[in-house]
């Protein structure tokens, strides 16, 4: 809590210039700045395992393993619609690896919107770069970061992650 404070007293002071400002924990607990993936691309995809379009999970395996060099892929699970996604992070990481066997980054489960949103996550819905803008509407949103740190393109829930709308930027 008092982390996510001082982000937020910090953005007031220097707003973000790209997603390199920003940090996120992992599923397991560990702290990770996103600018230690300069110079790839990132995807960040917002997620819940109790969700229609949860079998996205394989696509998003199948685009890790096939792209894996080129591009970063995290998941910030969320249980902002409907209560889709399990209560604890223990919870979130069995039914991945388990069912799904997940190799790429997860975070800790995180607010993709609302009161509570996280610092990036306002950040990225604020973006004014793409034709998708402002809240998020559903799970599985897909949000392309460039090389620079910078938001590209951004994908609603029903846009697969191996749908060539996302793999011709890969």
């Amino acid at each position: 809590m008092i982390s996510t404070i001082l982000i937020l007293l910090n953005l007031l002071v220097s707003p973000p210039k790209n997603v390199y400002d920003f940090s996120f924990k992992t599923i397991d607990g560990k702290e990770i700045k996103l600018s230690k993936f300069k110079g790839k691309k990132i995807l960040i995809v917002n997620t819940a395992s109790k969700c229609g379009f949860t079998p996205q999970y394989e696509d998003l395996e199948k685009l890790q393993k096939q792209y894996g060099k080129k591009v970063v892929l995290i998941g910030f699970p969320a249980g902002n619609f409907g209560g889709q996604e399990f209560s604890t992070n223990a919870e979130i990481k069995e039914f991945c690896t388990g069912k799904y066997n997940v190799s790429f980054l997860l975070a800790e489960k995180s607010s993709v919107k609302g009161n509570d949103i996280s610092p990036l996550f306002k950040y990225l819905t604020s973006q004014t770069n793409t034709e998708e803008q402002g809240d998020i509407k559903w799970n599985f949103e897909k949000f392309l970061i460039n090389e620079k740190g910078e938001l590209v393109h951004r994908f609603r829930s029903k846009t697969k992650p191996t749908d060539e709308a996302i793999t011709k930027y890969l």
